[in-house]
């Protein structure tokens, strides 16, 4: 059984394999970088590590988040061991679901999210957007 670090963002349920989750951050201080793609946020310094921090709904076409609502820094590792911080609304729970309870993406589903999701899970009242990490991280690529 997989579990999955699940996070809220515009009201949506994401989850993320809690394997490729490194830690979870509140609201950090972030340096902009000139002339960046619109969906970065700009870098952060983390205990001497210098990543990344991508604005998830910038990435997914959502609306921005009102400037006085917080947001929570989920750190993620690549396939090649760097790191990449998303900003999320708010985290949630590690959910293990029933393998059982995994499906294709709707057809109804946005296309620019449906463009980073692998699949989703029913849960009891809603569903569970599986985010392919890989995919979101890398800019510039659907």
């Amino acid at each position: 059984m997989a579990q999955y670090c699940t996070f809220v963002l515009d009201g949506h349920l994401f989850g993320i394999p809690v394997a490729s989750v490194q830690e979870v951050l509140r609201e950090q201080e972030v340096t902009p970088v000139p002339l960046a793609a619109p969906e970065i946020s700009g870098l952060i310094n983390l205990r001497g590590q210098i990543v990344t921090t991508l604005n998830l709904r910038e990435r997914l076409r959502l609306p921005a988040r009102p400037q006085d609502e917080p947001s929570v820094s989920v750190v993620v590792r690549a396939v090649d061991g760097s790191a990449v911080s998303l900003v999320v609304d708010r985290i949630g729970d590690v959910l293990e679901p029933d393998p059982g309870s995994l499906e294709a993406p709707p057809e109804t589903l946005d296309p620019d999210i449906s463009a980073l999701v692998e699949g989703v899970c029913k849960l009891d009242g809603q569903l569970m957007l599986m985010l392919d990490t890989e995919r979101a991280i890398t800019v510039g690529v659907s």
